[in-house]
């Protein structure tokens, strides 16, 4: 008897992770579906798409490398992409994260090495990342 039960909590417990994992799975996937959307106007602005990933599992993600110039990117710029999109979420993420990596790297008084590599990777919670020349060690 005491078996039987531990069977039927198993099970629940197991039909409940799915449905949360079900939820989950369908959230970021309605999350990836908007950020795909920035990927032309970032192309626009003069950023390539180098590498696209797309994993599907339990919880999604998307990886998306792109290649850059530091021309296309200065300060005057960004804040003028910055305007034009105020209020979008996803792009604004990415125009944040650009500006705050250049002001950190110029504070480090290093010279500025080519090129801009900006990773996005999409997953429940999004993370954009900004490489200001070519790194050594991967992630």
């Amino acid at each position: 008897m005491l078996e039987d039960i531990w069977n039927a909590a198993r099970k629940g417990v197991s039909d409940l992770a799915g449905t949360v994992g079900e939820g989950a799975k369908e959230k970021t996937l309605e999350v990836i579906e908007d950020w795909m959307k920035i990927f032309p106007q970032l192309s626009a602005y003069g950023l390539e798409i180098t590498s696209f990933s797309m994993a599907l599992a339990i919880s999604p993600s998307l990886n998306v490398e792109l290649l850059g110039k530091h021309e296309d990117w200065k300060e005057e710029a960004l804040a003028r992409r910055a305007e034009a999109h105020k209020g979008e979420v996803a792009i604004s993420m990415v125009f944040s994260a650009i500006r705050t990596a250049y002001r950190m790297q110029k504070q480090t008084k290093a010279p500025l090495k080519d090129p801009l590599i900006l990773k996005i990777i999409v997953r429940l919670s999004p993370e954009v990342r900004v490489v200001l020349g070519q790194p050594v060690l991967e992630d």
